[in-house]
C-alpha cells in the first residue's frame, strides 16, 4: 500500500482532502471498500454467439466472434466491441485479435511508410504482433528486448534485433540500423517505471522522427532531446477511435466510415483479416494451453515464469447454458418456502443493482439490521457475485425477473441506473413487494406517473425513496426545533458537488436524468422536509459553460413553500474538493441553525440548544433503512407520503427545465406546482 501511495500522489491528496472534510473513519472505510472491489481479469476472448439483444445488427446466434470481454464462459459485450471471425481463422488464433488491434492502432499513429526504419522497444505479445504487421507493410524493423527467446521470434518474423541482456547500447544500435541519421519511428510496447526508454527512443530518432507509446512508462520527457530534433510524441489509446466513448461502445453509435476509417471495431476486423491471409502468425506466440479450471496456475506462470508469452485458456466444449441465477459461492441455494409476512420477524430482501454505493453504503448498513439477504441482481455478474459472497446472499442473478417473481421475497431494494428506477419500482409494487428505491424516483413525468399509478393501486405496500438526509440525526434535531415556529423560515443549502465529466452516464438525460434530477433532488427534498410545507413555486438559474452557450452543472434554485417559507439550493460543480461538500443554514424568528457537512450543528438564539456535533459524519443511511424495514414488518403509513414524493420530484423536474432554458437568454422561470391535498388522519 505504501508503494501504491508513492505511485499515486494525486490519489493521496484526494484521500487527505476527504479526511479533512468527512473525517478519518469514513475516509478509511471508503479506501478499504475501493481496495476490496474485484477486478475482472482478461480482455481477449473468442467464442460463439448464444443470444443477441434487441436492435442488434450484423450478428446472429451461432456466429463465431471475438470480443474484449473478460475471462468467463459467458460474456456480454456491446456490438462495437465484437467482430466476426473469418472462416480461415481458428478460435485460438482469434483470441489474439484484441492484442493485435492495440499494436495496430499504435502503428496507425506512427504512420510508417514503405522503406522507413522503425524500432520496436519491448517484444512481448503486442510488440511481436506489431513487428509482423510492420514487416508486412514494407518497413524495416529493429526489435529491442533483453529476452533471447523473444528476440529469436522477432528475427523469425523478419526483424533485426538488439539483445539488451548482452549490454548492447540500443541508441547506437538504432542509429546504425538506420544508416546514420536515426530511425524514422519508434514504437514503445514495453513497460517500465522510469523514463529511460523514452529518452533512448528520442536519442535514436532522426530529426522530426515519430515516437508512439503503446506500453506504460514514466513520462518525464527531456525537453532538449525533443526540442532539437522537433520530435513528435504521441500516446496510443488502446484499440483505436471509439475507445472509452460511451456513445460508441455502449450505445453502438458508429463513427462515419468516410471520416473515421479505422475505429476500434474495424481495427480488430483488420487484424483478423491479416490472420486469415497468413500474414499475421500467432501460433508461435503460444507457450501454454490450459483448461479454464487451471486459470490460477496460468496467472501464476505469467507473473513468475519469464519464458511464458501467450497462454490460452480453454473452456469446456459445447455451448454453455445461460444460467442467469446461481447460488452464492459461500452459501447453498435457498430452500426456504415462502413465509407469511404477518408472522415472520426478519424481512427477506432482494436487491437489484450491485454498484459502488450499494456495496459500500447500503449493504453494510443493512447487514446490521433484521434482514435476510435472499438474492442480488446485477448486469455485471462479477459485482453481483462479489456482493453475494461478501454479504451472505443466497443467490446471485443477472435476471431481475427472478427477484420480482420470488414469493419468498418481501421487499426489493432498487439501486440501478436512474432510468430504470421508475419501471422497476412499478413492477415490484405490482408483484406485491415493498419497495425501497434509490433517488431519483423517476427521471421524467411518464416514469413518475407509472410509479404513482402502481403506488395508488397497492397502498398497503411501502414505497420509500432514498432521501436519507431526512433521517440524519442532526436534520431530525433541526426539524424538531423548527416544528414549533409560528412564522416562515429561510433555508439555504450549499452543495460543493464537484465536477463530473460530460460523458459520465449520470449526465445523459436518457440514462441518468442529468445531475440536477439525479442528485439535486436530495436537496430539494431536504428543503421540503425542513419547511414541512409543500413546494408551490420554483426558480432556477444555471451557470454557462464558456464558449458553448449551454448550461453548466452549477445551478441556483429558489423554492417557495405554501406556508411562505423560502429555500435556496446552490448546487455547484466548480468548487475545490478540499472544501466541505454540504452546508445547511436555517433562519427563523430571530434564530439560526447551521449544519456543517453533517458533522457540526450549531444553534444561535435557541434557549435550550447550542450544538450537536458528531464524531463521524452521519447522513442518515442506516436510520432510513432501519425505519423502512420496521414499516415492512409492522405496517403503517408510508415514511414519506406519496404526495410528498410527487411534489419533490415535480419540483426537481421544474428546476431542471428552468435551468436548461434557451441559450443566450436569462435562465429564469417560475413554475407553479400542484399543492398537496390536506393530510388525512390515520382513520381517514
Amino acid at each position: 500500500m505504501v508503494a501504491k501511495a508513492r505511485q499515486n500522489p494525486e490519489r493521496v491528496r484526494q484521500v487527505w482532502d476527504k479526511i479533512k472534510t468527512d473525517g478519518f473513519w469514513p475516509t478509511l472505510e471508503a479506501v478499504f471498500a475501493r481496495l476490496d472491489e474485484p477486478l475482472a481479469l482478461g480482455y481477449c476472448n473468442a467464442g460463439v454467439v448464444l443470444e443477441v439483444g434487441p436492435q442488434t445488427e450484423g450478428f446472429a446466434a451461432g456466429d463465431r466472434v471475438v470480443s474484449n470481454g473478460g475471462h468467463a464462459q459467458v460474456v456480454h459485450r456491446p456490438t462495437n466491441l465484437c467482430a466476426k471471425i473469418p472462416s480461415g481463422v481458428s478460435d485460438e488464433e482469434a483470441a489474439f485479435a484484441i492484442l493485435g488491434a492495440i499494436g495496430l492502432q499504435g502503428i496507425r499513429l506512427l504512420q510508417p511508410a514503405i522503406g522507413e526504419s522503425v524500432a520496436v522497444i519491448g517484444l512481448g505479445l503486442i510488440g511481436l504482433l506489431a513487428v509482423q504487421m510492420l514487416v508486412g507493410s514494407g518497413v524495416k524493423v529493429l526489435g529491442i528486448d533483453p529476452d533471447p527467446a523473444r528476440l529469436e521470434l522477432a528475427r523469425r518474423f523478419g526483424a533485426q534485433v538488439v539483445d539488451l541482456s548482452a549490454g548492447t547500447d540500443p541508441v547506437a544500435a538504432g542509429i546504425a540500423f538506420s544508416g546514420g541519421p536515426g530511425v524514422d519511428g519508434v514504437l514503445i510496447t514495453a513497460s517500465a517505471k522510469n523514463d529511460q526508454i523514452v529518452s533512448q527512443a528520442a536519442r535514436m530518432s532522426r530529426p522530426r522522427g515519430r515516437i508512439v507509446l503503446v506500453g506504460v512508462v514514466d513520462l518525464q520527457l527531456n525537453r532538449a532531446e525533443f526540442y532539437r530534433k522537433e520530435l513528435t510524441f504521441q500516446v496510443s489509446c488502446s484499440y483505436g477511435p471509439g475507445r472509452y466513448d460511451p456513445n460508441y461502445e455502449e450505445k453502438g453509435i458508429d463513427y462515419p466510415f468516410a471520416f473515421v476509417r479505422w475505429t476500434e471495431q474495424r481495427n480488430i476486423a483488420a487484424v483478423l483479416d491479416l490472420m486469415a491471409s497468413g500474414r499475421l502468425r500467432v501460433a508461435e506466440l503460444i507457450t501454454s494451453r490450459l483448461a479454464f479450471a487451471e486459470a490460477q496456475s496460468a496467472y501464476q506462470r505469467l507473473t513468475e515464469d519469464r519464458t511464458q508469452l501467450g497462454i490460452v485458456l480453454n473452456y469446456p466444449d459445447g455451448p454453455a447454458p445461460l444460467e442467469r441465477t446461481l447460488p452464492a459461492p459461500s452459501s447453498p441455494a435457498s430452500s426456504a418456502a415462502p413465509r407469511s409476512r404477518s408472522t415472520q420477524q426478519r424481512v427477506r430482501l432482494g436487491v437489484i443493482g450491485a454498484g459502488a454505493f450499494t456495496t459500500r453504503v447500503l449493504l453494510p448498513a443493512l447487514k446490521k439490521l433484521d434482514v435476510d439477504f435472499v438474492s442480488i441482481a446485477s448486469a455485471n455478474g462479477l459485482s453481483g457475485a462479489h456482493a453475494a459472497r461478501k454479504f451472505g446472499f443466497e443467490r446471485n442473478t443477472t435476471d431481475t425477473r427472478t427477484i420480482l417473481a420470488d414469493d419468498a421475497i418481501d421487499a426489493v431494494l432498487i439501486a440501478t441506473r436512474h432510468n430504470s428506477h421508475a419501471s422497476l419500482a412499478a413492477e415490484a409494487l405490482s408483484a406485491g413487494k415493498h419497495v425501497f428505491v434509490e433517488k431519483p424516483l423517476a427521471i421524467d413525468r411518464a416514469g413518475l406517473d407509472l410509479v404513482r399509478q402502481a403506488a395508488e393501486r397497492w397502498p398497503e405496500l411501502q414505497l420509500m425513496v432514498g432521501f436519507n438526509r431526512r433521517f440524519a440525526p442532526q436534520i431530525v434535531k433541526m426539524r424538531e426545533l423548527l416544528s414549533g415556529r409560528s412564522s416562515f423560515c429561510a433555508i439555504n443549502i450549499l452543495v460543493n458537488a464537484g465536477d463530473i465529466p460530460p460523458d459520465h452516464w449520470t449526465q445523459d438525460p436518457r440514462v441518468g436524468g442529468g445531475r440536477l434530477v439525479g442528485e439535486g433532488c436530495h436537496f430539494i427534498d431536504l428543503v421540503r422536509f425542513l419547511a414541512d410545507s409543500p413546494i408551490i413555486e420554483v426558480q432556477a438559474v444555471a451557470g454557462q459553460r464558456p464558449g458553448s452557450g449551454k448550461p453548466a452543472d452549477s445551478v441556483a434554485i429558489t423554492l417557495r413553500m405554501e406556508d411562505g417559507s423560502i429555500g435556496c439550493v446552490q448546487y455547484l460543480a466548480n468548487g475545490h474538493r478540499g472544501f466541505p461538500k454540504e452546508r445547511v443554514e436555517v433562519l427563523c424568528e430571530g434564530k439560526v441553525l447551521s449544519l456543517d457537512n453533517f458533522r457540526k450543528l450549531t444553534g444561535y438564539g435557541w434557549s435550550r440548544f447550542r450544538k450537536l456535533n458528531l464524531f463521524r459524519q452521519d447522513k442518515g443511511h442506516a436510520a432510513e433503512l432501519a425505519a423502512f424495514l420496521h414499516r415492512v414488518r409492522e405496517g403503517g403509513t408510508p415514511l414519506i407520503p406519496l404526495q410528498e414524493l410527487i411534489n419533490v420530484t415535480e419540483s426537481t423536474f421544474a428546476a431542471a427545465e428552468a435551468a436548461a432554458g434557451p441559450a443566450g437568454e436569462a435562465i429564469s422561470s417560475k413554475t407553479r406546482l400542484p399543492v398537496e391535498p390536506a393530510r388525512l388522519s390515520a382513520g381517514g
